[in-house]
């Protein structure tokens, strides 16, 4: 078992169960099929869909959770907690709220009240913060000095999931939506249970770390490739069931390849100390790689810092804190408006339903670029250029303001181009937020605190889904069905959200300059330790 215990083997571990934990991703396969069954109307199924963003997003519970049973480890030895506590409670969750609705859709059990399903969709959907946090976390401490690639591989897993768990659902469910929810119900639950003891926090760190991360990094990618062009195929052209039999063996062996990578990087580990046997600093404490005195001078406003370790509470005292959350609602909120209506703006351009699915179903590929691309850009530019990571976060803030004008401007294919720039742009926050916390308040309460500000997700699509588009949209539509067609049609409200994703831009920019000193002093521990 010695050879399975391994941060390279945790990370593949991480990893596979990333690829399975998305599952709120997937609800609109199986939404229609709540709504006939249960006997819902559409404001009764958004009442559900709701508690489905709720728990998604709301992982506060998870954080703290993942602070408590690490804690031993971090005040010395001792005791049996760790991250897979954490990925267990999210295993129990995850089965008993998708058994749940499975049973009600299935009529192996009565209808349930509204307010009993919308418990039984949470707490699926709050699984998907406990798998997100422990792997997240123990990715950050065991790649201290490459957070932001570590996170970004984790997180765009996580979006990839929503494809592959589709790819399931094509193969396995025979196109009924009632055994998919059996199959979410089953699959992340048997996944994370099997590869849970796995999981582990090392302290350890060597010269190669960042060869192999790049390994992994090739190898999401290729596999974003292949889902891509699976996707495209399967929309423009249709496959036959032994064709999507062959497409979900060929995924499951490229989602083999990080348990290699593991074995590679072992091996070099093994052989740098045979080659070095008297030089212990091969190994080094990931308690040096986050020990950043708080910043000086200029930048003495700056509460926090890596060797804080900052609470939730002293988090949210200070101006940092609330700068990114107000960028998150900017960014995030925006952001997860355009998909949430990225089907009925397609509708409103004319666009046909093979073009509309291809869209839709290309939306998972482009926010794991942005979710991988800006933690693997953004550990670049720090490392070397020491550019600060909010200065990355800013610039895909603006962008994505460029991407929001273009679907406000109506021209002949603009979605297909808007909906590139603000997928990528959306998925960039969700790797960039995480890492940043982690470097202003500390890796210790980390799961908690990023947890809290991933809350301006929903937050935000309230506001720019509901109270704008929405609203927008009644206003402006007429004629039986109350539908409408035409680029006015939305026109003025992603007018509205460019102006809102600049002032996140501008928002990222004030946190920029707060930040500078912060991480000029990051460089140079990192720098002293190298």
């Amino acid at each position: 078992m010695e050879i399975l215990r391994t941060k390279w083997v945790a990370t593949a571990a991480s990893i596979w169960i990333q690829c399975t934990s998305g599952s709120s991703y997937t609800f609109g396969i199986y939404s229609a099929a709540l709504k006939s069954t249960q006997s819902y109307d559409q404001s009764t199924l958004d009442t559900v869909s709701v508690f489905k963003d709720i728990g998604a997003n709301a992982g506060v519970f998870s954080g703290l959770l993942y602070t408590y049973v690490t804690s031993n480890r971090r005040r010395g030895r001792g005791g049996s907690g760790g991250p897979w506590v954490v990925l267990a409670v999210g295993a129990i969750q995850c089965f008993a709220g998708y058994f749940l609705m499975w049973a009600s859709v299935a009529g192996m059990i009565r209808k349930p009240p509204v307010p009993l399903m919308c418990l039984f969709m949470f707490l699926a959907a709050q699984s998907q913060t406990f798998f997100n946090t422990a792997n997240v976390v123990s990715a950050v401490e065991n790649f201290a000095d490459y957070g932001g690639t570590a996170v970004g591989i984790m997180k765009g897993f996580l979006g990839l999931s929503g494809a592959i768990l589709i790819q399931l659902y094509e193969t396995l469910c025979g196109g009924d939506p009632a055994n998919f929810i059996l199959l979410l119900a089953v699959t992340p639950t048997l996944l994370s249970l099997l590869a849970m003891p796995l999981v582990r926090i090392y302290e350890t760190s060597t010269a190669d770390d960042k060869k192999h991360l790049n390994g992994l990094s090739a190898v999401s990618l290729i596999i974003a490739a292949y889902l891509m062009i699976v996707i495209i195929l399967k929309n423009t052209f249709g496959l036959s069931p032994l064709a999507n039999v062959v497409t979900l063996v060929c995924l499951i062996l490229l989602l083999a390849l990080p348990l290699l990578i593991a074995t590679r990087a072992r091996r070099c580990d093994r052989m740098e100390k045979t080659m070095l046997p008297d030089k212990s600093p091969l190994i080094i404490s990931p308690k040096a790689t986050t020990s950043v005195n708080q910043s000086s001078a200029g930048d003495s406003q700056v509460e926090g810092g890596l060797s804080e370790n900052l609470n939730l509470l002293q988090a949210m005292k200070s101006l940092s804190f609330w700068l990114l959350f107000l960028a998150m609602i900017c960014g995030m909120g925006s952001g997860l408006s355009t998909i949430n209506n990225i089907r009925q703006i397609g509708e409103s351009l004319r666009y046909s339903s093979v073009e509309i699915n291809s869209l839709v179903s290309l939306w998972s590929i482009w926010n794991f670029l942005g979710r991988f691309g800006a933690g693997y850009a953004s550990d670049a530019m720090l490392h070397k250029k020491g550019w600060p990571r909010p200065l990355l976060m800013a610039a895909t803030l603006g962008t994505m303001t460029i991407g929001h004008l273009i679907i406000a401007s109506g021209f002949q294919g603009n979605l297909y181009v808007g909906s590139v720039i603000v997928g990528v742009c959306y998925g960039s926050q969700w790797s960039l937020m995480p890492t940043i916390t982690s470097e202003l308040f500390g890796v210790r309460h980390m799961g908690t605190i990023f947890n809290t500000i991933s809350i301006a997700s929903p937050i935000g699509s309230y506001i720019f889904s509901v109270r704008l588009i929405g609203y927008i949209y009644d206003k402006t539509a007429s004629g039986e069905g109350n539908k409408c067609f035409g680029s006015h049609c939305f026109r003025l409200s992603f007018v509205i959200m460019a102006s809102v994703a600049f002032f996140g831009f501008l928002v990222a920019i004030v946190l920029f300059f707060r930040t500078k000193g912060l991480y000029r002093q990051i460089l140079v521990k990192r720098l002293h330790r190298g």
